[in-house]
């Protein structure tokens, strides 16, 4: 998934990049407030790292601004002041979850992945197609009754076509979500992605469950569309 980082600590900010890029998410850092709020507004994050303390613009006035704009993306507060006052501001101003720092990164990552899946998963963990299941909490993959260990991008693909299981999802919005401000992809790299993925989803005698609709995109689905 594709993550914006708000945090005016380059150190903090590029550590934490690095760390989730490792996961295998698209991350995109900004140093202030106000850069944070025009990031946030063009290009669509699953999930926003957000800094209260912050140059040009706080993080709080940004999270109001983005709520105002329409903008939904989950957000997860960060800050260094551990006050009941100060959590209630975040949440009242549209913040959907809230660390303090300092804090593990293994809290954030899991924190920030629980988020992006609340409003596309119908029970909060698994999706169901056919014969596969994608379990969000355990990153498991299943089919047939056998696990399936994918690379970090082609689960990443898998996690956002199951996420809008049925529906197209297009090319330019699947690099969007896999693909940050510095990666620059190939003409082809989706198409090579959705056919890796293909390959280690294949059993002997099953259905194809990710359908090209060509001009349009890819769908996730048990029968073609």
């Amino acid at each position: 998934m594709r993550i914006l980082v708000v945090e005016d600590s380059r150190v903090l900010a590029q550590s934490l990049r690095d760390g989730l890029r490792k996961l295998g998410h698209a991350v995109d850092l900004a140093f202030d407030g106000r850069t944070g709020l025009s990031y946030a507004k063009l290009n669509p994050y699953a999930v926003i790292v957000l800094d209260i303390m912050l140059p040009e613009l706080d993080g709080l006035s940004v999270l109001a601004a983005l709520r105002e704009a329409g903008v939904g993306t989950p957000v997860l507060l960060l800050t260094a002041r551990d006050t009941l006052a100060d959590k209630v501001a975040g949440l009242r101003r549209g913040a959907d979850d809230y660390l303090v720092k300092p804090f593990a990164f293994d809290e954030l990552a899991a924190r920030l992945e629980a988020l992006a899946r609340r409003p596309a998963v119908a029970d909060g963990t698994r999706v169901q197609v056919g014969d596969l299941t994608i379990d969000f909490a355990a990153r498991l993959v299943v089919r047939s009754g056998r696990p399936i260990s994918l690379p970090r991008r082609e689960y990443a693909l898998l996690a956002l076509l199951a996420t809008r299981r049925g529906a197209v999802v297009s090319t330019h919005e699947i690099e969007d979500a896999l693909y940050d401000e510095q990666s620059f992809p190939a003409s082809n790299v989706v198409a090579s992605a959705v056919c890796s993925l293909r390959t280690h989803l294949a059993v002997p005698g099953g259905r194809e469950l990710i359908h090209t609709r060509r001009g349009l995109g890819y769908v996730l689905d048990e029968a073609p569309p």
